[in-house]
């Protein structure tokens, strides 16, 4: 096993890593491999296929390491939706209704251009074009648009959001336009 280790670690190691582009899986791997390689040697009948036999053994686990790993991601995509009940989408619409009600509390430039690009499906670029000013310029009208909504919102009801950007909850700080 030693001279085995010696003759294939290091390019078994590159290997693996060329696949799964993490140093730690390639270690957990490359260790997983001479467990099955010691376990197995005395099943292999041709030593002259030691080195295809190897490699063999090494495709199968990355196989299975990314067939685990797209279980595991299934998995947490159905504990995410099952997290998720008729409260997310309450939350999702009385939030978008919140943010349309808000709008016409932005001066009328900002309420256009968020109405225009956001409700409307207009680009930035077609937006500047509409109106005949810069494509940075619109840009940046959107972006003060969408900053300045958020602080109305904000001062309004504090709005939680998960990292996909979901709203999970709503809470009335001032409350002048959520539906409590």
């Amino acid at each position: 096993m030693e001279e085995i280790w010696n003759q294939f670690e290091n390019k078994l190691r590159a290997f693996i890593l060329s696949k799964v582009h993490d140093e730690a899986v390639a270690a957990d791997l490359l260790q997983e491999l001479f467990i099955k390689i010691h376990a197995n040697i005395d099943k292999l009948s041709e030593h002259s296929k030691l080195q295809s036999w190897i490699y063999q053994i090494c495709r199968n686990l990355i196989i299975d390491h990314f067939r685990n790993q797209q279980k595991e991601q299934k998995n947490k995509s159905l504990v995410f939706e099952s997290e998720y009940d008729d409260n997310t989408e309450n939350f999702m619409s009385e939030t978008l209704e919140d943010m349309i009600k808000k709008m016409s509390d932005l001066p009328p430039e900002y309420c256009e251009a968020l109405c225009l690009t956001e409700l409307g499906g207009l680009s930035q670029k077609d937006y500047a074009e509409k109106i005949g000013i810069s494509y940075s310029g619109a840009k940046s009208r959107v972006q003060r648009a969408r900053k300045m909504l958020k602080d109305l919102l904000m001062n309004c009801c504090h709005y939680e959001f998960d990292k996909y950007g979901t709203a999970i909850g709503i809470y009335p700080v001032n409350c002048c336009c959520c539906h409590n």
